[in-house]
């Protein structure tokens, strides 16, 4: 198989192309997109393995397939498809040498665009976002689990739905969990419904969770995920594959919707229009907020985020709060123990699972995966082990190692570890010289100094980057970055080196991050973040507390020092008003009926406010507009905006 692969190699070189001619020496192979021999020989190994010779999953990737999505999708907020024909190159049943064996497998399940009956009365709409969209159908309509991320690619899944189905009326909206992926597109099935008091399902603390991931961190997880997810990459055999969960997430309008039911029971049983749930809450699993539901009439279980085809992540590498393996995995165990007699298991990604004794061995591997995750880490860090050493020295069993739906192909054994590792132990080590360590940009001149100058570091990296060492070359290099060296050549170096680590990535994320980082090395950072414009129906349901908060999360401490600004904000339109004042460079704010005096006052609309913070209007603008009502100092006012941050969305991730 190895000299099948390297085989390979000269023919995707004619059929694909690559910017030159493969010549493996250290002045022009930079240049090359093609596949290292080095990367070859490292990803031989997954060709080799028998989990690529297993076809059930590919059996059960189509089963019930009712029709497949056109090669090109509707158009988008932007005016382009959605997605387009580049996603035919997953036709080929042989991984080019680009791309892990085993992640081009993932990628090729993944591939299957289009409507799947599950079992009676229950539909799934996959490959139209990262996740699945459920229809389950009820007694007036349809009852509908996880709106996609966007307006735009739930809009477009429903249309391809009723050209199959018939009407889709929801008579009730499940959301199985607070990632955006499962909920972003919901104010379109809400306008399909002329139910005013539509039931909306959610987990208990869906809202607090969804806000605190999407406004308070969103600036930065947006441009992490822009790494994670391939935002820049186009879909190809150099580029974004999948991201192991499913094939992208597609980017557009987004919104939220405030739940009318939340599950905060750990077993709890509803009859919606007709239909018998049993819902299972279970907090600090895959989401901080999430649950799966039980069809008994069925006979079938909705595993959420909680069960998937892939390791998940403990800590995903966008940013999130840690997760807890343990509750994780007990809540699998509980799953196992309260339905014996389950016959199908559908999940928020991937394809469903048929056949009852199917179904426990995926439960029992899952749940043994993320306890195994837990215990070993903990295990070794007793023993002394700091989170790397334990990420290079753990391995999985191989009973969990041959299973398909455990492999690194989204999570990663490397740094969920670290996570568990982080859970317990926070980020320090515990070795004194990480305690008080001095910034890269600092460090960098200095270890360059120390290694004999920048020639000297560009020598040891081109060495170990011929002897196909690219994580060292990549460390070497990463200091040169930071130094504020300028040379062409090293950055040519680094691109390579990330290039060839994410052709070796089992892990869709992986891949991503490495080629994205390499991308932006070559083209430098264009990187703009859009989607805060797009959310105005997001921001729209969002409770303003939630936006005072954001808005303190803001402040810039050196300008607000000293400073004893109280300023009060009432919004016309909600009937609510804030007390704002600055106290030791701190935000504080209380929502407050009293009269109370301020050193100025401002009315507004709520509408204005998100215009605000979205950008659409700015400060002058806003000064202008009728909407608004400014009472006591003004310049109490400027001074007061001015307390803020500028914002850096497109902040330098691999450069200072």
């Amino acid at each position: 198989m190895k000299s099948f692969n390297c085989g390979l190699l000269f023919v995707f070189l004619i059929l694909w192309g690559c910017d030159r001619d493969l010549e493996l020496n250290s002045k022009d192979f930079v240049f090359s997109r093609a596949a290292s021999e080095h990367t070859l020989l490292a990803n031989a190994p997954f060709a080799d393995r028998g989990l690529l010779n297993l076809h059930d999953d590919f059996v059960n990737a189509k089963r019930g397939l009712i029709a497949l999505a056109p090669n090109i999708g509707p158009l988008g907020y932007d005016g382009q498809p959605i997605w387009g024909p580049s996603d035919t190159i997953f036709t080929g049943v042989e991984p080019p040498p680009t791309v892990n064996p085993s992640l081009w497998r993932q990628a090729r399940l993944n591939s299957f665009r289009g409507l799947f009956e599950v079992e009676d009365d229950i539909f799934q709409i996959r490959g139209f976002d990262l996740a699945n969209m459920t229809l389950i159908k009820s007694e007036n309509g349809w009852i509908i689990v996880d709106p996609l991320t966007t307006i735009e690619s739930t809009r477009a899944a429903i249309e391809f739905a009723e050209l199959h189905l018939g009407a889709i009326i929801p008579t009730a909206i499940i959301i199985s969990h607070s990632h955006i992926d499962h909920f972003g597109g919901v104010q379109n099935l809400i306008a399909r419904s002329n139910n005013d008091d539509l039931p909306i399902i959610a987990p208990s603390g869906f809202l607090y969770e969804a806000t605190s991931e999407n406004i308070l961190a969103g600036p930065a997880m947006a441009r992490r995920a822009s790494y994670m997810m391939g935002f820049e990459l186009d879909t190809s055999v150099f580029g974004h594959v999948d991201s192991g969960l499913g094939k992208r997430v597609i980017s557009g309008s987004t919104s939220i919707a405030k739940p009318t039911i939340e599950i905060n029971k750990s077993e709890e049983p509803l009859i919606i229009d007709g239909v018998s749930f049993i819902f299972f809450n279970m907090p600090d699993s895959e989401a901080p907020a999430e649950m799966t539901f039980y069809l008994p009439e069925k006979r079938a279980f909705c595993g959420a985020e909680v069960i998937s085809r892939t390791m998940h992540n403990i800590l995903t590498l966008r940013g999130a709060k840690v997760r807890d393996a343990y509750r994780w995995s007990e809540y699998i165990g509980s799953i196992i123990d309260r339905l014996p007699e389950v016959e199908t298991l559908f999940i928020s990604h991937h394809w469903p699972t048929w056949g009852n004794g199917r179904i426990i061995q995926q439960l029992e591997q899952q749940q043994d995966l993320y306890r195994f995750i837990h215990d070993q880490t903990l295990r070794l860090a007793n023993k002394g082990l700091t989170p790397r050493e334990i990420a290079e020295e753990l391995h999985l069993p191989p009973n969990l190692a041959d299973a398909s739906h455990v492999q690194g192909y989204y999570g990663t054994l490397s740094h969920n570890v670290k996570a568990v590792y982080q859970y317990y132990f926070g980020w320090y080590d515990g070795n004194p010289v990480h305690l008080d360590q001095l910034p890269a940009v600092e460090t960098a001149s200095r270890y360059i100094t120390l290694m004999g100058g920048v020639e000297a570091v560009l020598g040891h990296a081109e060495e170990a980057v011929d002897n196909g060492e690219y994580r060292w070359a990549a460390e070497l290099l990463n200091h040169l970055m930071f130094s504020g060296v300028s040379k062409t050549r090293a950055y040519d170096l680094l691109a390579y080196s990330y290039t060839q680590m994410g052709y070796q990535a089992e892990s869709g994320v992986w891949r991503d991050i490495f080629l994205s980082a390499a991308k932006e090395l070559r083209q430098g950072n264009n990187y703009s973040r859009n989607d805060i414009g797009l959310a105005s129906a997001f921001i729209q349901e969002v409770s303003l507390d939630s936006f005072m908060l954001s808005l303190a999360t803001n402040i810039d401490p050196e300008i607000a020092s000293g400073k004893a600004i109280s300023v009060k904000v009432e919004f016309t339109d909600k009937d609510k008003t804030f007390l704002l004042f600055i106290r030791n460079s701190v935000l504080h704010f209380r929502e407050t009926d009293e009269q109370l005096s301020a050193d100025a006052s401002i009315k507004l609309t709520h509408s204005l406010f998100v215009d605000m913070l979205t950008d659409k209007a700015g400060f002058a603008d806003t000064l202008m507009s009728d909407e608004l009502a400014i009472e006591g100092s003004f310049i109490a006012l400027l001074q007061f905006f001015r307390l803020f941050d500028g914002k850096n969305p497109s902040f330098n991730i691999v450069t200072p």
